[in-house]
């Protein structure tokens, strides 16, 4: 391999290596989310409850991108279904952002495969 070829892989893979330190951090507040939200669906039955129960888990977990009033707390028969969905723009240069689309749900999948 020439120097020149060297230069290039080089600049890849640093290129590669600040773009994913700028999306883990993305990516681990989403697992953050989907822990809280999973948490939270056992241990409230009120819309209230589950509100503010997100507002403690946000607090504790740095929660930044959505807060209580943006889940969907919806009843399904006998079980409450939190759902959320956000969108996360991560800047990578001046002028280039990479936009990540997040969402979640408690759904069961069986249960979601089965509703038309």
């Amino acid at each position: 391999m020439s120097l020149i070829g060297l230069i290039f892989v080089g600049l890849i893979v640093v290129f590669l290596l600040i773009l994913g330190s700028k999306v883990v951090p993305a990516v681990v507040e989403y697992i953050a989310i989907e822990r809280a939200v999973q948490k939270i669906k056992n241990e409230a039955s009120t819309v209230r409850d589950i509100q503010t129960a997100f507002e403690r888990h946000r607090t504790i977990d740095d929660i930044t991108s959505i807060t209580a009033a943006d889940l969907d707390i919806t009843k399904e028969g006998d079980k409450i279904v939190i759902s959320y969905a956000y969108e996360k723009k991560i800047p990578i240069l001046d002028n280039v952002s990479l936009v990540i689309d997040f969402a979640g749900t408690t759904r069961d999948r069986q249960s979601a495969k089965a509703v038309p």
